[in-house]
């Protein structure tokens, strides 16, 4: 069964591995998650299955939502998520997905919202080269340089790469691979480091890129 789940980052720390070697690990708080709805191609055109995350309190929930959670007989959530599974029929509405769906060997996908760091100039959001600061290069050792396109077609064009907001997008890290699972803990360990701030919202699931 393909595996997904989703989690909270806590944080970057570091453990050992059967050789003595240091592993740079994150920390994710995952689940305990639920299966709160079931898309079918014969009702939404494509076969997922909705997992949340999060308990919420009722009085937070507008009524749309009510209404869904409670067809469903599900708790309230403050988090939904979809996941595209290759056999969603083994998951069913109501299932809970635990830490203890993945395992210490396993390739992941996770995807989750990159910090914010605001507006950037080119250097810093595209790794554009710095002008000489030698004699003559003026105050603009870090601007982008020309930007015209001659006398045709006179202007910039569209997707040019210039400074402006840098961060705060969905980003996807593919193959990383599961360190350790504290199962009472509902604590998975990933090497490497994941998108989001920490206490920031991603999900896990089994790679799309198996080694």
């Amino acid at each position: 069964m393909q595996k997904c789940i989703i989690g909270k980052k806590l944080g970057m720390t570091q453990l050992f591995d059967e050789k003595g070697r240091v592993v740079p690990v994150t920390v994710i708080e995952a689940g305990p998650c639920v299966v709160s709805q079931k898309k079918t191609i014969e009702n939404d055109g494509y076969e997922a299955v909705q997992v949340g995350f999060i308990d919420m309190k009722a009085n937070k929930v507008n009524k749309p939502m009510k209404g869904h959670f409670a067809k469903n007989d599900i708790a309230p959530k403050k988090v939904l998520r979809e996941f595209r599974l290759a056999d969603c029929g083994a998951l069913n509405v109501g299932d809970i997905i635990k830490a203890d769906a993945f395992e210490a060997g396993d390739r992941v996908d996770i995807a989750g919202i990159s910090k914010g760091k605001g507006t950037a100039g080119v250097i810093k959001r595209w790794n554009f080269a710095r002008l000489k600061e030698s004699h003559g290069t003026g105050p603009v050792h870090r601007h982008p340089g020309s930007l015209g396109a001659c006398s045709s077609p006179s202007r910039v064009f569209k997707g040019r790469k210039l400074a402006g907001h840098l961060g705060s997008e969905r980003v996807t890290i593919q193959n990383l691979d599961v360190v350790k699972v504290d199962v009472e803990s509902n604590i998975i360990a990933v090497k490497g480091a994941i998108p989001g701030p920490k206490g920031g919202i991603v999900t896990i699931a089994d790679s799309v890129k198996k080694a």
